[in-house]
């Protein structure tokens, strides 16, 4: 077992501080950042003298309130600016993968729509004839429903409104063919937190996929796992969907995202 390395502890204690201002909504009193911390107002104190000299933290001289100071956001911005939600995603593919017995993916939004980044398939791989570099369609694909019910309507209706014209002229009965009917769908996987599809795309093929959000609540990919309908957990809340929404959760926090 590898030895746990030496540490300051007085500063592990005095970051529970900044934590605590981080997580609040609004500035807060001497009283109300101790006790977020888990310390004594006193202790407490000492600490916010020291980060407010180093800009760490700032106190309102109205109001007595403490809150995050310029040094704080200087080194919040140059975190995110060095973040690459790609390579954060692969890295935990392979836990995601181990947990869920199936293939995942991770999609970006391209020049064309949905474009899958990476790919890796499980023991229980099923064919689906997907590559690396292609493009989902919006309406018929988990990946591509969670990118149309996420980017603003400005970047998706137009190939929306192609699709659905394709629908139509080949007599689907299983995709939207209007705006309400769009409107539905989109708005249902929302209410959800991730997109579903069931034989909808491929034959026999179940799909997850769940957004994830940078720090501007922006949609930055979407991580998506698939499984033949025989042996894949369909139901939202069930094993799969609920282990893939923990994952973007966790990269989305990673990113910088509060969820409201």
């Amino acid at each position: 077992m590898e030895k746990e390395r030496a540490g300051i502890q007085s500063v592990e204690v005095g970051f529970a501080l900044l934590d605590g201002l981080a997580q609040a909504r609004a500035p807060l009193m001497l009283k109300e950042a101790a006790a977020a911390a888990g310390m004594s107002a006193a202790k407490a104190h000492r600490y916010l003298v020291s980060f407010q000299r180093l800009g760490l933290v700032t106190q309102d001289p109205r109001t007595s309130r403490y809150d995050l100071g310029p040094a704080s956001l200087k080194l919040g911005l140059a975190a995110l600016t060095r973040l690459d939600p790609v390579r954060l995603a692969r890295e935990r593919m392979p836990a995601l993968l181990e947990a869920l017995q199936h293939t995942v993916a991770l999609a970006v939004w391209g020049n064309h729509g949905p474009t899958v980044v990476h790919w890796e398939e499980s023991a229980q791989s099923v064919t689906a004839n997907l590559r690396l570099g292609d493009v989902m369609p919006l309406l018929s694909s988990a990946t591509g429903r969670c990118f149309a019910a996420y980017l603003p309507a400005e970047l998706t209706q137009g190939m929306l409104n192609a699709e659905m014209q394709r629908a139509q002229q080949t007599g689907r009965t299983d995709l939207p063919l209007n705006q309400k009917d769009l409107r539905a769908l989109l708005a249902e996987v929302r209410a959800h937190g991730t997109a579903r599809v069931v034989d909808t795309l491929l034959p026999g093929i179940v799909a997850f996929c769940t957004p994830v959000f940078d720090s501007s609540g922006h949609l930055v990919m979407g991580i998506t796992t698939l499984g033949s309908i025989a042996t894949f957990d369909p139901a939202y809340g069930g094993a799969i969907d609920t282990a893939l929404r923990a994952t973007a959760r966790q990269l989305s926090a990673d990113l910088g995202h509060s969820p409201d």
